[in-house]
């Protein structure tokens, strides 16, 4: 009797062990799908992806990539491609907007459409103090649309933003964040500041340089320009010009090819001695010979009796703690209007009336013998 059970639990034993084994041969059998699998309805969009939908398909025609060429020591035949950017249409002329570091060391640009034509294209403007340049197609035949255009003036933190370009030479790339900050000041290779830069934390990456941000209704806010990032990648820190700043320089940059750089012939000292000296303003190390400022009485830093120059404390009702608050409000009043600056000298506050000239003009003219 014994023995009868034992062999009993023995052959359960068996047939468990048996099930345990076969069971994923006998599931991939009975279970595996060996037809299509039946397609779920997607069902509605959310009004975000729908937004977000509609800006690409009703802008993205119109992004192009811009192409640099280095000659190599001979002829542009013998060009080879340099380095790349985003860029994009502004007019029906055949205009494209990019920054100017993308053009600034090219010999040739070509600019590939987003239908993928690659057309050729020339500089007919640049502006380093903003980091922007216009090109020129060769084709004026069919081009997209241009972009339209918005405002910076009213933007507020938080508000969608929208960035098309090509990263890493993937052209035609999306990607999507918010308007992290306002009003940030961001140096160019121009030597000055770009006031009132956007920064959001829509990812841009190299390449993306030049491109288009955009608002939820597809307006141009501005020209992404630059990155924050230890490793040369996004790190959810990028910039971009402000569009109320691009559509004041851009036909200007059409127009004249360039654009002028208001000043009144003074060289600032560095902000770093107006720290240690504790000075709040922009303090004159030297004024150029028959400038406005000169004219005005402005005087420079005196090296014989170790003496520091005047001190521009304000401008019009503005206070000035830093050169770029100087430089702004000269932009705002325009070359050939006057300003007030009040300026400390000696521990006495005065106000003197300065003219606004076009300096990079005066930088420009050729010295007379």
């Amino acid at each position: 009797m014994q023995d009868r059970a034992t062999r009993i639990i023995m052959l359960v034993v068996a047939v468990l062990l048996a099930i345990l084994v076969l069971q994923p041969y006998v599931d991939a059998y009975l279970l595996s799908a060996r037809q299509p699998q039946p397609v779920v309805a997607r069902g509605d969009l959310s009004d975000f992806e729908r937004s977000t939908i509609r800006v690409f398909e009703t802008v993205a025609p119109s992004v192009v990539q811009v192409v640099s060429m280095s000659a190599r020591g001979g002829p542009a035949t013998e060009a080879e491609p340099s380095g790349s950017g985003t860029g994009f249409v502004w007019d029906a002329a055949g205009h494209v907007v990019t920054n100017d570091h993308v053009v600034a060391s090219g010999a040739g640009f070509v600019v590939r459409l987003a239908s993928g034509e690659v057309v050729p294209a020339e500089v007919v403007g640049q502006a380093p103090n903003y980091d922007l340049a216009v090109l020129r197609l060769g084709r004026r035949g069919s081009l997209p649309a241009p972009v339209i255009v918005g405002r910076s003036a009213d933007l507020k933190v938080g508000q969608t933003a929208y960035a098309i370009g090509n990263p890493f030479g993937l052209d035609q790339s999306l990607t999507t964040g918010i308007i992290s900050a306002l009003k940030r000041r961001l140096p160019t290779s121009g030597g000055r500041e770009i006031a009132d830069v956007i920064q959001t934390d829509a990812a841009i990456n190299p390449g993306n340089s030049g491109g288009p941000l955009l608002d939820s209704a597809g307006r141009l806010i501005g020209v992404t320009t630059a990155i924050f990032s230890p490793s040369g990648t996004n790190a959810g820190i990028g910039f971009a010009i402000p569009v109320d700043v691009v559509n004041r320089v851009v036909p200007e940059l059409i127009r004249n090819g360039r654009v002028p750089t208001p000043g009144i012939g003074i060289l600032a000292a560095n902000e770093t001695l107006a720290a240690q000296l504790g000075v709040t303003g922009v303090i004159v190390a030297g004024v150029a010979p028959g400038s406005p400022a000169e004219q005005a009485g402005l005087r420079g830093v005196d090296p014989a009796m170790g003496a520091i120059g005047d001190i521009i404390v304000g401008i019009e009702d503005a206070p000035v703690r830093r050169l770029s608050d100087l430089t702004d409000r000269l932009e705002r009043v325009g070359v050939g209007q006057s300003v007030a600056l009040k300026v400390m000298r000696d521990n006495r506050t005065r106000t003197v009336e300065v003219r606004v000239i076009d300096v990079g003009e005066v930088a420009q003219r050729p010295r007379r013998p």
